[in-house]
């Protein structure tokens, strides 16, 4: 259920996006706007990687195939990594832009139909913010819960863009009319640096899952979950390892045993000890790899 919800809600974002950015590319171009035309661009370029986002949650959740072992879980911070780097690029590239523009002496600026393309889309924005930050209380999708970002980044930014062209509206009728031909490029420059936070964050948070960095908070978990388990008669000591990649959590736990340990019981209680564990990890059962190996030896662990 919350694999088909967390897909149709991608499927909502790429339509809305795609909107956005078809108003953005249009009207950037009949009002002469880089800020808007780098807004709809951005836009194309963000639903692009919502369509990539989209084939790869349907692959996560497949079972695991004869080459891909551990499942598709992998791919998902890849994709990540793909947008993020994408998206700081054509910040990089915009901001550039704005310089020369500030350098050449601004343009022309019809300032109506940007007004009109700023307050159309930070209503569309600050909807689809509150429609996935939502689901995502049910879904607990990265994915999603990047989308939700990325959503609220550009409504809060068209709203500074609403409020700058109003302003600039305003200034047309002063001594300082002559200063409206820069707004555009400002704002386009002041744009770029606005989006930067997003794409930094979001390359940031999937090269740590890439390099299999391991999460500090499911660390916690594990050696809280080890503490009642080592004060079983027999067990000597232990070794954890974790890592996060996409939706699927990795844990490998290796407990010393003494020789005697479970010879009367055997293999039970070594399933005992691995629910006992596993009741104390918030991760899913669907979304680990949960592995415990036991050994009187401690070269083995």
């Amino acid at each position: 259920m919350s694999a088909a919800l967390e897909q149709r809600t991608l499927k909502h974002s790429i339509v809305a996006t795609l909107t956005v950015s078809a108003l953005g590319v249009t009207l950037g171009l009949l009002a002469g706007s880089q800020s808007i035309l780098f807004d709809g661009v951005f836009s194309t370029i963000d639903a692009a990687m919502s369509g990539l986002a989209l084939l790869v949650a349907r692959l996560a959740e497949r079972e695991a195939s004869e080459r891909f072992q551990h499942g598709y879980w992998h791919l998902e911070p890849m994709v990540a990594a793909l947008n993020g780097s994408i998206l700081l690029l054509l910040c990089f590239y915009a901001f550039l832009n704005a310089v020369r523009g500030l350098l050449e002496g601004g343009r022309e600026l019809a300032f109506g139909l940007a007004l009109v393309y700023a307050a159309v889309v930070a209503v569309v924005c600050f909807a689809m913010f509150v429609y996935e930050k939502r689901i995502n209380r049910r879904v607990d999708s990265e994915f999603l819960r990047i989308d939700a970002q990325s959503w609220l980044m550009a409504a809060l930014i068209t709203t500074a863009l609403l409020v700058a062209f109003v302003v600039a509206l305003a200034l047309e009728r002063t001594a300082y009319a002559h200063l409206t031909r820069y707004v555009d490029s400002l704002l386009l420059a002041l744009l770029t640096l606005g989006f930067l936070p997003v794409p930094i964050g979001i390359v940031r948070r999937a090269l740590r899952e890439i390099l299999l960095i391991a999460p500090s908070d499911l660390d916690r978990e594990v050696h809280a979950a080890m503490v009642p388990v080592m004060a079983r008669e027999g067990l000597l000591d232990y070794y954890s390892h974790v890592a996060k990649s996409g939706r699927g959590h990795f844990i490998e736990i290796h407990i010393v045993t003494t020789p005697e340990f479970a010879a009367g019981q055997g293999v039970a209680v070594m399933d005992e000890i691995r629910e006992e564990i596993a009741a104390g990890l918030t991760p899913p059962a669907k979304r680990r790899w949960f592995t415990v190996a036991f050994t009187a030896d401690e070269r083995w662990a």
